[in-house]
């Protein structure tokens, strides 16, 4: 039996990228445009996933705990680059551009946006925290060593965090906070 035959009776535009052949792809969106951007891409069809971290903001003597993006001006976008219209992406209200690799959108390593959508809650907030475990492949993702691969030495109470990365032949240990990393194991 041919996948389309098991995939009758969906919207193929609305199955997760891992069954249609699509990649997921990061867009720039304006400031604060974040869910007016996905409201738009949504509507023309394409699958979109913007991770969220919970914030509480403070106005006039009140609080309220927010869904804050996780990564301000981005969110993440499906694509099949030889079957979709991609460049209407870069048209979509809300949308600054794609994140490009010279004439074609660069697509986000396989595994990371999956791992992200794997770790968010019922709520759609991202718990990396449950995930970091002492000894562990962790992938920085914030700061001046953003992408880089490590090891969790040592995790505490507060959200501080050390790693180890390997540095011209040797570990060299970094302190961050738990928020900045993305578990891998």
């Amino acid at each position: 039996m041919s996948l389309l035959g098991t995939l009758e009776g969906h919207d193929v535009r609305r199955l997760p990228p891992a069954l249609t052949g699509q990649r997921w792809h990061a867009v720039h969106t304006l400031p604060m445009k974040e869910d007016h951007a996905q409201f738009h891409l949504e509507n023309q069809f394409f699958s979109t996933f913007v991770p969220r971290r919970p914030r509480t903001v403070r106005h006039a003597r009140k609080t309220k705990t927010i869904a804050a993006p996780y990564f301000p001006r981005y969110l993440f976008v499906a694509l099949d680059l030889s079957t979709d219209p991609w460049r209407k992406v870069n048209g979509t209200f809300g949308v600054s551009r794609l994140v490009m690799r010279g004439d074609e959108p660069q697509p986000v390593p396989k595994g990371v946006v999956e791992t992200l959508v794997a770790l968010t809650d019922s709520q759609g907030f991202l718990k990396l925290d449950d995930k970091l475990r002492i000894g562990g492949s962790v992938r920085l993702m914030a700061g001046p060593f953003a992408d880089q691969l490590a090891i969790l030495d040592h995790l505490d109470d507060t959200g501080r965090v050390s790693v180890l990365l390997e540095i011209l032949g040797r570990r060299v240990r970094v302190d961050t906070t738990a928020g900045n990393l993305l578990p891998l194991s």
